[in-house]
């Protein structure tokens, strides 16, 4: 089992930034995919960023140029500076983590993101 910890979410004004992390732990022995998702109210859960083992980045276009997505492989934590925050980035975050011997993955608990002034 693979336990994940998200931290970082909170209020914050237009323009500004969060950074948010996801710390993974458990039995952890391969990990292939590291995202993060958001859910805003009466929306579809949505992909903001992802990383994969092999590097390869992607972004969803609204976040593209704003969002970074990084990883600490040492520590099994990914990253996500989000930065020139807008109003309609918020959402509650989830992070996701694919491993080779769990192919659906794990969700972290989710942490709420507002952009408000």
């Amino acid at each position: 089992q693979v336990q994940l910890v998200e931290s970082g979410g909170g209020l914050v004004q237009p323009g500004g930034s969060l950074r948010l992390s996801c710390a993974a732990s458990g039995s952890i022995f391969s990990i292939i995919f590291m995202g993060w998702y958001r859910q805003a109210p009466g929306k579809q859960r949505e992909l903001v960023a992802s990383i994969f083992s092999g590097g390869r980045i992607n972004y969803a276009d609204s976040v593209k140029g704003r969002f970074t997505i990084s990883r600490d492989n040492a520590k099994n934590t990914v990253y996500l500076q989000m930065n020139s925050l807008k109003p309609e980035d918020t959402a509650v975050y989830y992070c996701k983590v694919i491993t080779t011997r769990a192919p659906n993955g794990y969700w972290g608990q989710g942490t709420q993101v507002t952009v408000s002034s």
